[in-house]
């Protein structure tokens, strides 16, 4: 059985889920969302990573998914977005985690079926798979989401040996 954190990166709110995969199935472990208020991006980011290393240090996950940046309308949105993701990875790193990067397509694909799928579709599959009565809240869906997206990843690459590989650059990596 492997824990895996799945991370919604946000300047504002920093989604967090953590799923058991047993091999057949993955199970709720917990989620959540990091609030950082409306301090300096400085100060935030350091909400960010410690909550993440909180996180970390109370479920003791070994892998780590995280949703990569999209290109927005907003420039500087996407930039805070990048921000708060790199501290998050440089948490998942420091205590030995393996990172993945998915799309939000490649998460809405494993998730809902396609990749146009919007937040409630993934949010009731999140639901469905982890077979929850409650709706968690959306940061704290996505990052579920993102949990099980790298599940089904990693369990994809068991057969042909290649669960450990890292991916670099759209590739896999021995």
């Amino acid at each position: 059985m492997t824990l895996i954190l799945g991370i919604d990166p946000g300047s504002r709110i920093t989604g967090y889920g953590v799923v058991r995969d047993t091999g057949r199935s993955c199970e709720y472990v917990a989620s959540g969302c990091i609030r950082t208020g409306s301090g300096s991006m400085p100060e935030r980011l350091q909400i960010v990573f410690r909550g993440v290393r909180e996180v970390i240090e109370t479920y003791g996950p070994v892998t780590m998914g995280i949703e990569q940046v999209f290109m927005a309308r907003n420039p500087d949105s996407a930039l805070k977005l990048g921000q708060a993701r790199g501290v998050a990875i440089v948490a998942g790193v420091e205590a030995g985690l393996d990172v993945s990067e998915y799309t939000a397509t490649q998460v809405k694909q494993a998730i809902a079926g396609t990749g146009g799928a919007d937040k409630e579709q993934v949010q009731m599959m999140v639901m469905h798979l982890l077979k929850l009565v409650q709706k968690p809240q959306i940061d704290a869906s996505d990052a579920l989401a993102i949990a099980l997206c790298h599940a089904h990843h990693r369990q994809s690459l068991i057969p042909h040996g290649l669960a450990g590989a890292k991916r670099r650059s759209g590739r896999l990596r021995l």
